[in-house]
């Protein structure tokens, strides 16, 4: 099992990973929304910004305020940079 870093010391499976999309879209926003309310969104924003919106094959919604370029580059293995952490 591959972990990554999310940001503040938060770890996910990369294994477990279906999308990593921006927030900005409406869409996108719906199905944060939508989570919230189902109790299925983990916030590891820290109370920062959201920057990426992952989701997961379990049907989890994770929040994060690192870049979406920032963890794409993570999970396949060539590190990248901490942004506002």
């Amino acid at each position: 099992m591959k972990l990554i870093s999310i940001g503040y010391g938060n770890m996910i499976s990369a294994d477990r990973i279906i999308s990593i999309v921006s927030p900005e879209s409406a869409p996108v926003k719906r199905l944060v929304q939508e989570a919230r309310d189902s109790g299925m969104a983990i916030d590891a924003t820290y109370g920062r910004k959201t920057r990426a919106v992952i989701v997961m094959d379990s049907g989890h919604i994770v929040l994060s305020s690192l870049i979406t370029e920032t963890l794409a580059a993570r999970i396949n293995g060539s590190g990248g940079q901490d942004e506002d952490e």
